[in-house]
This record gives structure tokens, C-alpha cells and sequence, in this order.
């Protein structure tokens, strides 16, 4: 974990306890025993200020969620929200995306978020977007078999960058809209994170699939 711009975080995430895992290798293939108990463990990938991953834990206490973010300045605000919502069933990692699989374990983790990632439209760095094939293989190496990836985007470029890097690479595509919020998906646009709210008050549409590992 590397401190960049902000002395004062470290001191307030290291205060808030199992909230923050500061050393994630740690708990590779023992995350169940870490939580203390077998249910499934959905993570989000670049989980941003945290109001989605939060509002599920909050929904759905059967179920374990860890959110993964790198930037240390939004980071902490997630970690806040989960605290004063009370939430035992959810974790952080100050963690890099790039080295997922060395976190996580084989079948070790049963669903993954990727909600408005980072959508580098330059052709030259595709291979830093997080479906590209080479992110795609670090997942397939934790999530379980047929389970899922769902993601969001605001990006009509990179959705379809996506449909293509998960359909060659082993994965079932479903649930697929164009427009998310003029849709019949009531469940998947019920809980929104800050840019997805921000982009539908402005009439934006959200791009939304499901992928099912085969």
C-alpha cells in the first residue's frame, strides 16, 4: 500500500478496524474464515465513494462484499458510509486491480461489479481497460464457475469493447441493455452509485450486462 497525496488518510482508515484490510494477500483462499462464515463474497472493482456496495450490504446481509479501490481520496469516503451504516458484512482493500488474483484465491469469489470504469478511449491502452482479455484471465482465475461479472458503463465504446473481450473469453452474455433506466431490469437499476445517479438526472443512458463464467 502506497501513500500519495494525503498524510492525514492512512491515520483515519487504519482507525476504522476491520473496515480496511491493509494487507490483503494476507487473507488469499481465507476470506470466508476472515468474515467468519460461508456465505458468498461479491466484490466491486474500483468501488469509488461507495454508495453502491454499501447500499447492498445493507440489503442483502447474506451475502459478504469487498470493495477494491486504489485511490485513496474516495476510498476513505466509502469506508465512512459503511461505518455509519453499522455494516459487519463488508470490507475494504487499498489495493491495485492489477494484482486481483493475488488477493483472491481459485473460486474464491462468487460475483464481480465493474461499475463506470475507467474507459481509456485511446486504442494504445486498451489493454488497461478491465475487460480487456488480460484483466478477463485474473478474474476467471477467482470467480466460481458460472458465476458472474456485471457491469456498468456510460460508455457506448467500451460496452462494446466489453461485449467482445467477454464473449472470446469464456463468457455467456445476458441481461443486456442499451439503456439501462428505460428498462424492465427494475432490480439491477435500483441501487446506483454516484456517477450513475449523476448521469441519469442529466438524461444519460447506462449500458448494462451480465456474464456468466462457463
Amino acid at each position: 500500500m502506497r501513500l500519495r497525496k494525503k498524510p492525514w488518510v492512512k491515520d483515519e482508515i487504519v482507525s476504522y478496524g476491520r473496515l480496511v484490510v491493509l494487507d490483503p494477500e494476507k487473507n488469499r483462499g481465507q476470506w470466508k474464515e476472515w468474515f467468519g462464515n460461508d456465505q458468498p463474497i461479491h466484490i466491486e472493482l474500483g468501488t469509488g465513494k461507495g454508495n453502491f456496495i454499501t447500499t447492498l450490504a445493507e440489503q442483502n446481509p447474506s451475502v459478504n462484499y469487498i470493495g477494491v479501490e486504489v485511490r485513496e481520496e474516495v476510498l476513505i469516503s466509502a469506508v465512512r458510509k459503511a461505518a455509519n451504516k453499522g455494516l459487519t458484512n463488508i470490507t475494504f482493500l487499498w489495493f491495485n486491480i492489477t494484482k486481483i488474483d493475488e488477493v483472491f484465491a481459485e473460486d474464491e469469489v462468487s460475483r464481480i461489479f465493474l461499475n463506470f470504469s475507467d474507459p481509456w478511449p485511446k486504442s494504445g491502452h486498451a489493454k488497461r481497460r478491465l475487460t480487456h482479455t488480460e484483466f478477463l484471465k485474473r478474474y476467471k482465475k477467482i470467480l466460481e464457475r458460472g458465476q458472474e461479472i456485471h457491469l456498468k458503463t456510460d460508455n457506448e465504446k467500451l460496452f462494446e469493447f466489453s461485449l467482445n473481450e467477454l464473449s472470446n473469453n469464456d463468457f455467456r452474455l445476458k441481461n443486456i441493455t442499451l439503456d439501462l433506466h428505460n428498462s424492465k431490469f427494475e432490480e439491477a437499476k435500483s441501487v446506483m452509485t454516484e456517477y450513475e445517479q449523476k448521469f441519469v438526472s442529466r438524461g444519460m443512458k447506462i449500458y448494462r450486462l451480465e456474464a456468466v463464467y462457463q
